[in-house]
This record gives structure tokens, sequence and C-alpha cells, in this order.
């Protein structure tokens, strides 16, 4: 027996089956589109639901006051001074958004070969936690650790002899970890890819009394061709030398992706991230999957670019194609999205509810 339209039949009708023509139109008892007919049916049947509260909205920061400065490469995305960042904070909490990501822009004399501003308890990073955090101490605030914004040479590691040092640079980062905590950073974003560096910054945490700061880690992070807007916007894309490959993923492995977020999991991660998001939503849906861990999922710069070029060029709805694009993330298992369509998305979010 075969099952057709939800009742009985007998094999010898599946020829006329496997042309997708019902012999009658008595044999459509089964008619999926009545759960579509209207707006109200569908809200009814849903089964992922996007809301402002799955959303974490990345800003960039620069030196200076009362300055917002376009990102070329990103319509619509500003590099904000720390007065600036604090007003989109503020725009962030009326929007009910519940956490900002911060990542600095710094300027070229700053940087060294070991990143040093990164362990400066006054660099534009831990200036903007401790100016956001007193002004509006109930939104979260996410800190990426990692030295690119930092060193000249635009890597995420220190470097001997053209080799990314894996332990030495987790002991800086361990620094800047602490760095940022002590400025008030509710959450620790690992971004580096070194291994060993959530259970060593775990540990640094909890000795220095910082037990509820949380670690969310970049534990499936993908050397992408996707990244190029946002090192712009950070600084780092004319001083990089080489490449990530040695330490960021391959593009090409998925089994290797579960064990590194298990590593990462074992050492003391309280959330996973996925990054880039929509080349790699396959990901998400596994790491979710098989460690049903508060998984986060990073709409990168390059995705969050060709949309809005498009949309700016007038060949795709924009608007659609954003909350389609956020909405592929949690049905793909997301429990939220760092997007730099935040604020817009959770306008219109708003404005429908």
């Amino acid at each position: 027996m075969a099952i057709k339209f939800g009742r009985p039949i007998e094999m010898r009708d599946a020829p006329r089956r496997q042309t997708g023509l019902a012999s009658s139109p008595l044999d459509l008892t089964i008619r999926p589109r009545r759960n579509r007919k209207a707006e109200w049916a569908r809200r009814l049947v849903r089964e992922n639901v996007l809301t402002s509260d799955d959303l974490i909205w990345p800003l960039f920061v620069v030196d200076g006051h009362n300055t917002r400065t376009p990102v070329a490469s990103m319509p619509g995305v500003d590099r904000l001074t720390v007065d600036q960042a604090v007003r989109d904070a503020e725009r962030a909490m009326k929007l009910n958004i519940p956490c900002i990501a911060l990542f600095p822009y710094t300027e070229p004399s700053l940087r060294d070969e070991h990143g040093s501003e990164a362990l400066n308890p006054n660099n534009l990073v831990c200036q903007s936690v401790r100016a956001i955090k007193k002004e509006f101490p109930d939104i979260g605030v996410l800190c990426d650790v990692a030295l690119d914004p930092f060193t000249s040479h635009g890597h995420d590691g220190l470097i001997e002899d053209g080799k990314i040092l894996n332990d030495e640079t987790v002991a800086v980062l361990v620094k800047q970890a602490l760095v940022q905590a002590e400025a008030g950073c509710d959450v620790i974003a690992p971004s580096d890819m070194m291994d060993g560096r959530v259970g060593a910054i775990r540990e640094a945490l909890d000795d220095a009394g910082f037990l509820d700061v949380q670690i969310m880690s970049y534990a499936a992070k993908y050397a992408s061709a996707f990244y190029g807007p946002f090192r712009d916007a950070i600084g780092s894309a004319k001083t990089l030398t080489g490449d990530k490959r040695t330490y960021q993923m391959d593009g090409a492995n998925s089994d290797e992706a579960l064990r590194e977020v298990e590593l990462d999991i074992a050492e003391g991660a309280d959330m996973v991230m996925v990054k880039p998001g929509m080349p790699y939503l396959d990901i998400v849906r596994r790491v979710k999957d098989a460690f049903a861990m508060p998984t986060f999922v990073y709409q990168v710069s390059g995705e969050y670019a060709m949309v809005a070029a498009a949309a700016g060029n007038g060949w795709i709805d924009g608007d659609r194609a954003m909350m389609e694009s956020l909405l592929g993330f949690k049905r793909a298992g997301a429990d939220g999205i760092l997007t730099y369509f935040a604020p817009k998305a959770a306008e219109k979010l708003k404005a429908s509810s």
C-alpha cells in the first residue's frame, strides 16, 4: 500500500501519482494551500517567528566627537564616535534590541605587531562600554576578542616568521578579555579561532571574579570572502598580509565545525556562533541539532552589503530580502542573529506588531 493525499491507495495507482495529477477533484482531499489563503491563516500556522529579541546590532566605533562617518562598502552603516555609539544604544533600547556588539576602528598610529592597544583599558572599545553602560545599564554589550583591529599586519594573532602563534596569542587574548570585563562588558566573544582560548578566558574571568560574564564563542568561523566590508570598516583591509586560512575554518568542512563547537562548549562557552551566515545555514542546523545550545549566527558585512547594494540599485525589494534572510536564520535553528540590519528590521517588526 501507498498513501495518496492522506488515504490508502493501491500501488497500481503509483504511476498516476508520479505525474502529479489527480484523477479527479475528489482526490484532492488534502490541500496545503488552505493554510495559506489569508494573512491570519498564515500567521496561525507559522513555524518560525522573528522578533527584535533575536537581534544583536554590531556598531563600529572611531575616535573623535559627535561624528558619524559612512562606511563606503556598507551602505547605511557608519563609524561612530563614542558619544554617537551611546545614542545608537539608546535607539536599540527603544527598539527592544537586547544587545549591541562593539568593533573599533583603530588609528594606524596605534597599531603594532603585538596589538598592544587591545590591552589599553582606555581604548575605544572600553570607552564605549563604560559610556553605554553608564547611561543604559540594562542593554547587553558584547565585545569582540581578537587582535586584528589592533595589529599592523591585520591578523587575529601574533606572528613569528610568518606563522600565527597559538598559545602566545591566547595569553594576550586573556588579558584583552579581562580589560573588557573590567570596563563592564557583558559578553566576551572570542573571534580569533585560536585553539584553547575559550577555556583560558573562562578560567581567567572566574579567577578575577567575573563569574557572570558570558562567553559567546565564534566556534565555527570560516575563512570567507564575505568579510571584506567589515575589514574596510575596522581599517584592516589594507594592512592584512596573506590570508587567515591557517586558523579560520575551511569552507568545505562540516563535521569539523561540530568538533570545534564541542570543544568550545567543553571549555565553558555559554553560547556558540556560526560565521558567516547564509552560506553556512547547514552548519547552523547541524550545530543546533547536535548540541541544543544557544546558537547564534553572524550575517556578516558581505552578506549585508550584497542585499543593500542590490536594493540600492533597484534590483530587489530590500526590505523583503532583509526580512527573508533573517527569517532563514531562525528557520535554520539560530536563537539569535548578529546583523547590521538590526535597527531597520526592528523598526519593521515594531510597525507590524
